[in-house]
């Protein structure tokens, strides 16, 4: 029977070598995501920047720097959170993602959640938001939890977006020390307060836009949107659900389970 890391080796190489969209001709490297595949927690930002690029990790510029600032004030270290991106390769002069980039990659981020599985998903920014909470605006929902096939997604603003706007920093930190609540929570099988989340600070908050547009990403300057010849993603055979009741209660002790199966979809060479 494979591993989870056998499992999780073969698909990091399929994400390297992918070129599902004309992201593939720019990038340095692609960035699969990093972390323990027993994770209870998942960040899941945007997009690689510049230094992400460079080095094929994840958070690794003054926005991760902040990110592990922010995992403390929530009890936890960076080793011990799974963080990926939507998008695997860097868009150029780090615009927004576009609508093809976003879905060449979306099996690949749903079999990362499939193999981690993770208790508690944060989204930082609003383009990982959108994919849970459709047609919302961040600054109305950032910190507030919503569970969602037996787990709970948090909303946060995007680490970056706190080195531009300093007010948005303090927000941030508060919404990541009342993340220590909605993982214990989660811990104890408990969905039944999910929506009474701790109120966070009032500081003022940027105007956004519903949905994720061409534009200026939070961690890079702006640059005109380019055309991108996306492909189309196979679909994928559907998950079983999830069994009604709570989740386990403690990682230390999980419920038996066989291993989920991934299936990796032909790509172009």
């Amino acid at each position: 029977m494979i591993s989870k890391e056998e499992r999780a080796a073969e698909l990091y190489e399929v994400i390297r070598a992918c070129r599902l969209c004309a992201l593939a001709e720019t990038r340095t490297h692609a960035v699969p995501g990093e972390g323990p595949l027993d994770a209870e927690v998942m960040c899941i930002g945007e997009a690689p920047g510049l230094n992400e690029d460079r080095q094929g990790r994840p958070f690794v510029g003054a926005a991760g720097q902040f990110l592990t600032e922010l995992l403390a004030e929530a009890g936890l270290r960076r080793d011990e959170v799974y963080i990926c991106n939507v998008l695997k390769c860097r868009p150029p002069g780090n615009r927004d993602p576009l609508p093809g980039e976003i879905a060449a990659c979306a099996e690949y981020l749903d079999l990362q959640i499939d193999l981690v599985d993770p208790l508690v998903i944060v989204t930082l920014g609003r383009f990982s938001m959108a994919r849970w909470f459709p047609q919302q605006t961040i600054s109305r929902i950032h910190g507030k939890p919503k569970v969602v096939d037996g787990r709970y997604i948090v909303p946060m603003y995007h680490t970056a977006a706190a080195l531009h706007q300093g007010a948005l920093r303090q927000v941030l930190v508060e919404d990541f020390r009342n993340l220590r609540g909605v993982i214990a929570r989660a811990r104890h099988g408990d969905y039944q307060s999910a929506g009474a989340a701790p109120a966070v600070s009032a500081a003022p908050e940027p105007r956004e836009a519903l949905a994720p547009g061409p534009g200026i990403r939070a961690d890079g300057p702006p640059a005109p949107p380019t055309a991108v010849a996306a492909r189309q993603v196979p679909n994928r055979a559907p998950d079983p659900p999830r069994p009604a009741g709570p989740r386990r209660p403690d990682r230390e002790a999980p419920a038996p389970a066989e291993p989920r199966q991934i299936s990796f979809f032909d790509q172009d060479t």
